[in-house]
C-alpha cells in the first residue's frame, strides 16, 4: 500500500520569454538562442529555447513544496531529451521511490504538456532531513 505521504503533487508551468528573461539575469546566462529572434531565425528554430537549467529550479520547487521546510535537496540529476521553447507548458511528475526517517528519494520526469514529447528524462533526486 501506497502512503498517502509519498503523492507528490505535480507542478505544471508555461514558461515565456519574460520569465527566460528573467531567467538568463538571475544566472548571468545571455546566450542568444535563449531571447535573440535573429539567431534563432539563422538557426531555424521556431522559439526561444527554455535554459535547461529551469528544469531543475522546477523540480526543486516542486519538492520543497511538497517536502516542506524540515527537508532540504541533497542531490538533483537529470538528462535533457528535447528543446522546449517559449510558450511551452512543462509538467514535472515525481514518484517517491524510497523513503525513511532521514532520506526520500524521487524519480520522474518532466514532460511538455501541448504534444507530451519528453524535456527531460531520468530525473532522480534525493532530499535529507534537516
Amino acid at each position: 500500500m501506497t502512503d498517502p505521504a509519498d503523492k507528490i503533487a505535480p507542478l505544471e508551468r508555461r514558461i515565456d520569454l519574460m520569465d527566460m528573461v528573467a531567467y538568463a539575469g538571475a544566472t548571468w546566462d545571455w546566450h542568444r538562442m535563449h531571447y535573440d529572434p535573429a539567431f534563432l531565425a539563422e538557426r531555424r528554430l521556431p522559439a526561444a529555447v527554455v535554459d535547461g537549467q529551469v528544469f531543475g529550479a522546477l523540480v526543486a520547487e516542486q519538492l520543497q513544496a511538497w517536502a516542506g521546510p524540515q527537508w532540504r535537496l541533497q542531490a538533483l540529476d537529470f538528462r535533457f531529451a528535447n528543446l522546449v521553447y517559449a510558450g511551452d507548458t512543462v509538467r514535472c511528475t515525481l514518484t517517491v521511490t524510497a523513503r525513511d526517517d532521514a532520506r526520500i528519494a524521487v524519480a520522474g520526469g518532466v514532460d511538455v504538456v501541448d504534444d507530451g514529447r519528453a524535456a527531460v528524462s531520468n530525473v532522480t533526486a534525493e532530499l535529507v532531513r534537516r
